[in-house]
């Protein structure tokens, strides 16, 4: 799978410390029903964006201190980054096609 899992722990190396591809992190949880529909497209998008962009989850729930730096009070929330800066912010279930284009702006 392409799609990477994103922690607190890993956070700084994965996302913020990326210097050359931009990453799409969606924030979620296991019980949120948005987050489950907004997963597949993610999924979905992080292997036609193999080598072109990292896109991946992290798990609001075990990863709060991630969650909380970012200001994420509602979930699913997608954030766009860019050579270590947020870059874009969707809140709430994203269509493939807005995350789409998003991406094709940022990554080509």
């Amino acid at each position: 799978m392409s799609e990477h899992t994103f922690t607190d722990a890993n956070f700084v190396s994965e996302v913020e410390q990326e210097k050359t591809l931009p990453v799409l992190v969606d924030f979620w949880a296991a019980w949120c029903g948005p987050c489950r529909v907004q997963g597949p497209i993610v999924e979905e998008l992080a292997k036609q964006y193999a080598g072109k962009a990292k896109i991946g989850k992290l798990d609001v729930d075990q990863n709060s201190a991630t969650a909380q730096k970012y200001g994420i009070l509602s979930i699913p929330t997608l954030l766009m980054f860019q050579k270590g800066q947020v870059v874009w912010q969707g809140i709430g279930l994203q269509t493939k096609e807005s995350i789409e284009a998003k991406l094709q702006e940022v990554a080509g």
